[in-house]
């Protein structure tokens, strides 16, 4: 018979082996990028989320950055995918395929590995899209699913106080959908998913410009454009920016001027609904928080967060202070990764 103190040792020494062959995951699963952090090693993964397939031979040909850089680029049997639209699965056997590839990259390739894996997914995700995630996250072989709401997971990302009684305002603006929350003592008090976000804001800028100039651009044309010369309101500074496309009448490459002016009218639209969703956010919200609000004000995370001027037009139209996130693209994956050291609350807070 085995003395206990072997057994003790035995036990002891395997637990470093077994973390060698398993290791928990927090997952973003956004609309235009995907996030990965590993547990102990920081973001391992930050690229698109896109999966480049032969539809001759159904084979994955690249996936992530690598087949983003392939977007209008391929011969017409090979077709690039975003799998997710607004948020939510849209292509289930392609999100299965970019999870296994993207599990299996964090961990360095190895195969026998299972992890424990959290993904966070917006508010209103109906029980038939999570089912969706969690099917796709098992087929990529993980141990066990967590799925988490994204603005919950902003708000721990950006460090608010979920845990005590309070109101903490998070408004998470992502590719696919911008999610407006209430939270108090780790729980939703009110939330709202708007399927208006960046790549609405990019349709915007392309219609836009089609219309105004008759000339055609691309996605990643829009999303410069947002990026360098879009705003809420109206900056101290005007700046211009030239943009190439072809044009619709000639038929032939162009190159036209645009400024601030015409990318904020653009984006109006889109804005203004983000903007309406938080004015009812806090028209439902109860007296006792809104007093929490007034004085802490509402947090902005996600990568719309850094359209220009956003917190100043927020400001002007609510009364409340704004702040941005410190990393407000990161803000949902760092909040999700949190939950990997502490259990307890994410079986408080995990979407059943």
């Amino acid at each position: 018979m085995r003395p206990k103190w072997t057994t003790r040792i035995l036990f002891k020494n395997l637990r470093p082996l077994a973390s060698l062959f398993s290791e928990d995951l927090a997952i973003d699963l956004g609309t235009v990028n995907t996030r990965v952090y590993a547990r102990g090693r920081g973001i391992v993964i930050n690229e698109p989320s896109a999966v480049a397939l032969d539809e001759t031979t159904g084979e994955v040909q690249a996936v992530g950055k690598e087949a983003k850089a392939m977007v209008g680029r391929t011969p017409s049997k090979i077709r690039v995918i975003t799998p997710l639209r607004d948020g939510v699965i849209a292509d289930f056997k392609v999100t299965e395929k970019m999870l296994a590839y993207f599990i299996q990259k964090a961990h360095q390739r190895r195969t026998l590995v299972h992890p424990r894996v959290i993904i966070s997914v917006p508010s209103e995700i109906t029980q038939v899209e999570r089912r969706a995630v969690t099917d796709s996250a098992y087929r990529a072989k993980a141990a066990e699913v967590h799925l988490v709401e994204q603005a919950m997971m902003a708000a721990i990302g950006a460090g608010l106080p979920v845990t005590r009684p309070g109101g903490n305002l998070v408004v998470d603006i992502g590719g696919g959908t911008t999610d407006v929350a209430l939270i108090s003592m780790s729980g939703i008090v009110y939330s709202r998913s708007l399927r208006i976000a960046g790549n609405h804001m990019d349709e915007a800028i392309m219609n836009y410009v089609k219309r105004k100039y008759n000339l055609l651009i691309g996605e990643r044309m829009a999303e410069k454009i947002k990026i360098e010369i879009g705003s809420a309101t109206a900056l101290d500074k005007p700046i211009t920016m030239e943009i190439k496309g072809r044009s619709l009448i000639e038929g032939l490459p162009k190159t036209i001027t645009v400024d601030d002016s015409e990318i904020r009218e653009a984006l109006n639209e889109c804005v203004a609904a983000i903007v309406t969703a938080i004015r009812v956010a806090l028209e439902r919200t109860p007296p006792e928080l809104s007093a929490d609000i007034s004085d802490r004000g509402l947090v902005l995370a996600g990568g719309g967060a850094l359209l220009k001027n956003l917190d100043k037009r927020i400001r002007d139209e609510t009364g409340l202070p704004v702040c941005i996130a410190d990393d407000a693209l990161c803000s949902v994956v760092l909040g999700t990764a949190k939950l990997l050291n502490d259990f307890r609350l994410l079986r408080r807070i995990a979407v059943d």
